[in-house]
């Protein structure tokens, strides 16, 4: 016998999750026939995830040299310590190998107290955290475009806010101007949408540039006009080949006496950086005290747990490894970024000038000449996963007003791997202009 449909709520049924987007269809393609070099060498190739795997030997190797650090402490007293009930502030231990850590990216040109320091599951439960702190539903955040497709479920699935695009083009490679801002704020106002915040990405994913110095003086004017919050989502600030390239927000807070402060919140992560997703290692550093209260008790729903903690804890209070660490991983990184870059050039296609990330920012818009549209777009996406067994990720789902941007993720992948792929855009192009 047939049961009646049980009604569930809003928020479940809701399509804001953002699944449908051909970001997420990539993944469940490369899923459903994943590229192995002995098992599956026709496989589909995972180039839409955005993983930091350079390095990760590194890591394997300090775990093997010191392998207390995966342990107890001390001593096996120390189980009964970390597996009883720790309170929402997290291990003080790690919370000051965090501070140190954010501050050895930043070159020590910026200062985090570890008692400002809120862990969060990961990025994005900081982030969704944030929005529910900083806006009621119905209001919304200003994000520059082309933006992570996961805001689109991270800030407002369950949050209710909503997001307004602040559209950025190619004519000066995507950075965010003023005018654009203003433009964007103003058509909230129009639609009678209260504008809660702007949230910015430094370095920008999937631009995989970093926001030069004189734009982020006027973000911070711009929030303390409108009096209005801002994010700066930093968690690939570690990833940049140069670190003399990268601005945080917190120096240019430092440089004015943290004069409207209370208005800035930093996330961090160890996903990037560190490469370590699995860990769901995520921060919240926030100058306003009232949001570090309430970020705290909301992080009851998405703590980190004290074993994770103390693991890292140990590997990041070792300075010596940690600067040995951030150096070699931004030289593995940077070559790694020149020959996909160098690759896709002999292919044929050319790339946004980047200094930060684990992605390439790709023009395809010359594939596009007959169809200059988003379903144009997504044409040339589908044959690319499905004939050259690539999952890349089109500029759509990363709300690109200009058709044409694929982001092509280089990091996740051994050497062997990225030469491959290479092989296969090269013989995609040439299929193509047989083609036409």
């Amino acid at each position: 016998m047939e049961q009646p449909s049980v009604g569930l709520s809003k928020v479940a049924v809701s399509e804001y999750h953002g699944e449908d987007s051909p970001y997420f269809a990539g993944w469940k393609a490369y899923n459903e026939n994943p590229y192995d070099e002995l098992n599956n060498p026709n496989g589909v190739i995972q180039m839409g995830l955005a993983e930091n795997q350079v390095s990760f030997d590194m890591l394997e190797e300090y775990l093997e040299q010191h392998s207390e650090a995966a342990g107890w402490g001390k001593n096996v007293s120390g189980f009964r310590e970390n597996a009883l009930f720790q309170d929402y502030h997290g291990l003080q231990c790690f919370r000051e190998g965090m501070a140190s850590f954010m501050e050895q990216i930043r070159g020590g040109r910026a200062r985090f107290n570890p008692d400002r320091i809120v862990l969060t599951a990961g990025a994005t439960a900081a982030n969704e955290l944030l929005t529910f702190i900083l806006a009621d539903p119905g209001d919304a955040l200003l994000v520059p475009t082309p933006y992570y497709p996961g805001f689109d479920r991270d800030l407002r699935w369950r949050t209710g806010v909503k997001i307004i695009p602040v559209h950025c083009d190619s004519s000066n490679k995507f950075q965010l101007t003023l005018q654009a801002l203003e433009s964007a704020y103003a058509n909230a106002k129009s639609m009678n949408v209260n504008v809660r915040g702007l949230l910015i990405t430094n370095p920008s994913n999937p631009l995989g540039a970093t926001i030069p110095r004189s734009v982020l003086e006027e973000l911070v004017d711009f929030v303390a006009r409108k009096n209005i919050h801002l994010v700066s989502d930093e968690i690939y600030s570690g990833s940049v080949f140069s670190p003399s390239e990268f601005v945080s927000v917190a120096e240019i807070l430092a440089a004015r006496n943290y004069r409207d402060s209370e208005r800035i919140h930093i996330v961090y992560s160890l996903s990037k950086d560190l490469g370590l997703p699995g860990f769901r290692i995520g921060t919240i550093y926030s100058y306003n005290d009232r949001v570090v209260t309430a970020a705290r008790r909301m992080s009851s729903f998405a703590l980190v747990s004290s074993q994770t903690q103390l693991l890292l804890a140990f590997m990041l209070s070792d300075e010596k490894f940690t600067a040995n660490y951030i150096a070699t991983n931004r030289i593995r990184l940077r070559r790694r970024h020149r020959r996909m870059i160098d690759g896709l050039r002999n292919a044929g296609v050319e790339c946004l000038e980047g200094n930060a990330g684990l992605f390439c920012w790709v023009n395809l818009r010359a594939l596009m000449e007959n169809n200059p549209t988003r379903e144009g777009e997504l044409e040339i996406w589908k044959s690319i996963v499905s004939e050259a067994k690539l999952n890349i990720s089109p500029g759509s789902s990363c709300h690109c007003s200009e058709p044409g941007w694929f982001r092509v993720c280089f990091a996740n992948m051994s050497e062997k791997t990225v030469e491959v792929a290479l092989k296969r855009v090269h013989d995609f192009m040439e299929q193509r202009k047989i083609r036409n």
